[in-house]
């Protein structure tokens, strides 16, 4: 028998007063841990400290080229995993205490450089290697800084248009690798220099920014960061 439209309308309204009526399907939500997109990803665990877009902030900015170029992927890999002991760069990977997977790891890894590197903007420029080669020397350095970074930061690093550069609790929470790498990089969200800025048509060469970073790690309150 054919059921009239009327009633069927009718037993739907009833059914729905008897609290029978299907509840709206939630969109499924994925776990922390099967997140794989970039941009939530480095949103929630990077630009708190390497700004949005990767333009810099308390930490530096992950967009400069010259990083991008110095810095390969095991580098940023390796950093984002383990973090850097004795500075404000936390572990993210879960392995080291941090909560990401090493897959997520991989993606900000992937994304940072698909984004952000432009190879050809730094193709003819000599840079500095990322490790230094062998150590620097402290003397030789603190007449590299003279040269290179007093108009800036003082004839002694403690300030000047830039401020100290040799402020104990700056120098307990930054590591040597990090001081070096700014020097090459350069930190353009706050007006510092790459290696070639300082001083013009003299680029610093790696001896002279190893140098300096020696004579940096000489003015580091003992205990501080290595």
């Amino acid at each position: 028998m054919k059921i009239p439209a009327v009633l069927l309308a009718a037993m739907a309204t009833s059914a729905g007063a008897c609290g029978l009526r299907t509840a709206p399907v939630e969109p499924a939500m994925l776990a922390p841990s099967n997140v794989m997109d970039f941009n939530v990803l480095y949103a929630k665990n990077c630009s708190g400290c390497h700004g949005v877009d990767g333009q810099g902030g308390a930490a530096i900015s992950l967009s400069n080229p010259f990083y991008l170029a110095i810095a390969d992927d095991a580098t940023i890999t390796r950093i984002a995993s383990d973090g850097v002991p004795g500075t404000s760069m936390p572990a993210f990977a879960k392995r080291s205490g941090g909560l990401l997977t090493d897959k997520q790891i991989e993606v900000i890894t992937r994304g940072i450089r698909t984004r952000w590197a432009r190879p050809d903007s730094v193709r003819d420029a000599q840079l500095p290697p990322y490790i230094a080669r062998s150590p620097g020397d402290p003397k030789r350095g603190e007449a590299a800084f003279t040269l290179y970074c007093a108009s800036c930061h003082g004839a002694e690093g403690s300030g000047g248009s830039a401020g100290s550069i040799v402020n104990g609790s700056y120098l307990a929470l930054v590591s040597d690798q990090s001081l070096r790498t700014t020097i090459i990089a350069g930190r353009r969200d706050v007006g510092h220099p790459d290696w070639r800025g300082d001083v013009p048509g003299k680029p610093m060469s790696p001896e002279d920014v190893s140098d300096v970073v020696a004579w940096l790690a000489a003015q580091r309150p003992q205990g501080g960061s290595q």
